[in-house]
């Protein structure tokens, strides 16, 4: 599973808009304090076209609840976000409120474009499961909090029945770990012969933490992926690729192509989302009707993405602009939310909800409370200073060293290496 947010897409977010002072600026020091009053800008990313009803009444209760502001919502489309997030923020002008997952906060955080959430508002900690708070807090810049958690999304695991079956696998005995996972992808590969496969990726940075390496040093200043741990995973890959069990096509295959694959009846696993069951009933009927449900696939804690509302540190209104985010973040309306969307609440208690503790027999209710269930358990694994070019780095050396080209070691080695560089000039 990639990092998936509501519009199904990398959290990579950005921002546009108001502008104002210094960037050490909006309270940054202390406490905000000020009477909530005025205007501000909010923007989110890509939720206008599914969402508009939900986001103008969100707005709407706000202005009757502080009489005398003005919320401006704008929305961005997808296309071309981190980069509009880039040039807004040399030019100073991101709103006041802003729509970001951890990759995109971090940068602007670093750059002290970011309101530090547990100076600013210190009583917010005790509203969020403290994953998600823990999430939004980064040791690599201060050990500060640079957003209020919005929604998180995991999934559950997806299975190809009718693959496993033709296989001689038992659609009934579904892997929960790594090992069960690998006995099953080699099985699987000495019966299809390449025609098709359990696993349709190579492992991407989550799949290390889920495996159970650990990703960064302590405070978040070197990555340490190539660990015993490390070389381990990646040389159990190495193991399937020569066993036929991962095929040459997916060297360098991303999360839509491993899709695609599962819809056309080529792949018996995929670590999903909310989102893939309606698109498989929609797209892949045949598919849908072999699809058995299971937990994420995990030897450690399983893993969730996050997203979270950031105020500028150059809002000329910083009151008002944390009081929005934390309204827009508070239970009441992340659980309204999560009711709009295939998301789950980051605020304390919200999953006690029966919403997710009751399957009310559709398919989307399953796979709600299968993935609801996980959220007490799961942890942001991507880090957030692990950028694009640190993950097209990893891509490109697994692929060397399951074609043999270097070892294992090497691969892991090179990489650590590369983005410890990255880090040190960030």
């Amino acid at each position: 599973m990639r990092r998936l947010g509501i519009a199904g897409a990398i959290l990579v977010l950005a921002g546009c808009g108001v502008g104002g002072g210094d960037d050490s600026g909006g309270g940054t020091d202390g406490p905000v304090d000020g009477k909530v009053t005025g205007s501000i800008t909010f923007q989110t990313w890509n939720l206008k076209g599914n969402y508009a009803g939900y986001f103008t009444g969100l707005v709407a209760a706000f202005e009757k609840e502080h009489p005398g502001t003005k919320v401006k919502w704008i929305d961005q489309p997808a296309d071309g976000y981190s980069e509009k997030l880039s040039a807004d923020a040399a030019a100073g002008t991101l709103p006041d409120v802003m729509d970001l997952g951890p990759e995109a906060g971090y940068t602007l955080a670093g750059a002290g474009k970011l309101l530090d959430i547990a100076k600013a508002d210190p009583a917010a900690k005790a509203d969020f499961l403290p994953a998600a708070w823990n999430a939004m807090t980064w040791a690599g810049i201060d050990g500060g909090t640079y957003g209020y958690p919005f929604y998180l999304n995991t999934g559950p695991s997806f299975f190809n029945t009718a693959l496993l079956t033709k296989a001689g696998l038992d659609p009934k005995d579904l892997p929960k770990t790594y090992d069960e996972l690998f006995t099953q992808a080699e099985k699987m590969a000495g019966f299809a012969k390449g025609a098709y496969s359990m696993l349709g990726r190579t492992p991407v940075i989550e799949t290390f933490g889920t495996y159970g390496v650990e990703l960064m040093n302590k405070d978040a200043t070197a990555f340490t992926f190539n660990s015993a741990k490390g070389i381990e995973l990646l040389t159990r890959y190495k193991k399937l690729y020569d066993a036929g069990a991962l095929t040459e096509d997916i060297l360098n295959e991303k999360q839509v192509g491993e899709v695609d694959k599962f819809k056309a009846g080529e792949l018996g696993w995929l670590p999903g989302s909310a989102y893939n069951l309606a698109d498989f009933k929609k797209n892949a009927p045949d598919i849908y009707q072999s699809v058995a449900i299971g937990p994420i696939v995990a030897n450690a804690a399983p893993n969730m993405y996050i997203e979270s509302l950031a105020v500028s540190s150059r809002t000329g209104n910083a009151a008002t602009a944390v009081a929005f985010a934390k309204f827009a973040t508070n239970r009441a309306n992340q659980l309204a939310f999560a009711h709009k969307a295939a998301i789950f609440p980051a605020t304390q208690n919200t999953l006690d909800d029966p919403y997710f503790t009751k399957d009310d027999g559709t398919d989307e209710g399953r796979v709600r409370v299968e993935a609801a269930a996980q959220i007490g358990r799961a942890v942001v694994y991507w880090p957030p200073a692990f950028s694009q070019a640190m993950v097209d780095e990893l891509r490109e050396q697994v692929a060397l060293a399951l074609k043999g080209d270097k070892s294992p070691k090497k691969a892991l080695d090179d990489t650590v290496a590369f983005c410890n560089e990255k880090l040190r000039r960030a």
